[in-house]
């Protein structure tokens, strides 16, 4: 089959959820033998590959701007994936399938969304770009062919709102990479096991200005580290480390992956995820498969995948957040041994070679005319 993958920044993946699923699952679908073809914007990675893990990446230009960033790089790499003859375009997050109209209608092509999350719901959207994304929503339960969503709670909203039915195909994490803390040591003086960790955009939803507030009223010897930059919120990060500054607990070493990420996850004393919105947050599976004690909102994607019995914080309760942390590094043995219990589970549920098997057989059966 020839895919084409469009919606996500691109590919070498650095930071983004979004990202990283596409190259997890372009990858795969690339070792089966399809033409895997991943549309990536020239802003977001100074690095050209003409192959990169089997797929194809095809670098094209966009307009540097919040509102316009991802709609243009969409509506230029459809154009081109239809000039191609994609017999599959695949479009990731709701406000990067608008375009989705033209394969749909003027092509062969099937048309695929994948649903990562709510977008509409963003703090970080004006007005105006608030009702373009909830339009969007409402043309991704109605345009494509199958409508793909990573969580249970996703297609509830999908089924309620849309009277849609989704396929749910949720986000997989791989066999975690432990590393002794080498760089994270020389860097930041961290030496394992005495460290908070948060890793993500740096955005209203996800909390970290929360996570901050309750930090620092925590009387630990403990460092907090947010691992994360802007995402087109260049006040919004300014504010908080402007807040940082005041305690040198704080560690803000902006985005990382890779290595790095790997030691930051294999050493962090407690991972915590305040969000006030999520769609299956990757970052949460990677931590848990790391054994790591996590301190999460009780949002329902959360609970999907920490399960009914975990206790999880009410979402934006700083007081709640800051006890729970506390408790958490006071009984750190017996939560590591709590959460080291519950990794092969997710290990084990959410894998990437079985939402690769899932997409590729939604693909076979479009292309077959037997529907979704």
């Amino acid at each position: 089959m020839r895919i084409a993958m469009i919606g996500q920044r691109g590919i070498p993946a650095t930071f983004g959820g979004v990202e990283h699923h596409v190259e997890e699952l372009g990858s795969r679908l690339a070792e089966r033998g399809h033409h895997v073809t991943v549309y990536s914007r020239t802003n977001y990675t100074p690095e050209r590959h003409g192959s990169y893990r089997g797929m194809r990446p095809r670098y094209l230009p966009t307009v540097d701007s919040k509102h316009l960033d991802a709609i243009v790089h969409s509506t230029v790499s459809t154009v081109d994936a239809m000039l191609a003859k994609a017999d599959i375009v695949h479009y990731h997050a709701v406000g990067p399938g608008l375009p989705a109209v033209l394969p749909r209608y003027l092509s062969r092509a099937k048309v695929v969304l994948t649903v990562h999350g709510l977008d509409a719901d963003r703090a970080k959207w004006s007005a105006t770009a608030r009702q373009v994304l909830r339009t969007a929503q409402w043309l991704s339960a109605r345009v494509p062919d199958a409508t793909i969503v990573v969580s249970r709670d996703l297609a509830d909203h999908f089924r309620d709102h849309y009277r849609r039915s989704t396929c749910y195909i949720p986000n997989g994490v791989g066999d975690p990479t432990h590393r002794p803390p080498d760089a994270i040591r020389r860097r930041f003086g961290l030496r394992g096991d005495d460290y908070v960790l948060f890793v993500g955009r740096f955005v209203p939803e996800k909390a970290p200005d929360l996570l901050l507030r309750a930090f620092s009223t925590i009387n630990s010897e403990a460092k907090l580290v947010l691992a994360g930059g802007s995402s087109f919120t260049d006040e919004f990060v300014r504010s908080l480390r402007s807040f940082a500054a005041a305690d040198p607990r704080i560690i803000l070493p902006g985005y990382v992956y890779g290595d790095l990420l790997e030691e930051l996850f294999s050493n962090a004393a407690v991972f915590a995820l305040p969000s006030l919105l999520e769609g299956l947050p990757l970052t949460l599976l990677e931590a848990i498969s790391y054994g790591i004690p996590v301190v999460a909102s009780d949002i329902p994607p959360h609970r999907e995948v920490l399960g009914p019995k975990r206790p999880l914080v009410p979402p934006g309760d700083e007081r709640a957040l800051a006890t729970a942390i506390e408790e958490a590094l006071e009984h750190r043995a017996q939560e590591r041994r709590d959460a080291e219990a519950i990794g092969p589970r997710i290990l084990q549920a959410y894998r990437w070679d079985a939402a690769t098997d899932a997409t590729e057989a939604l693909y076979e059966r479009l292309l077959a005319g037997s529907g979704a």
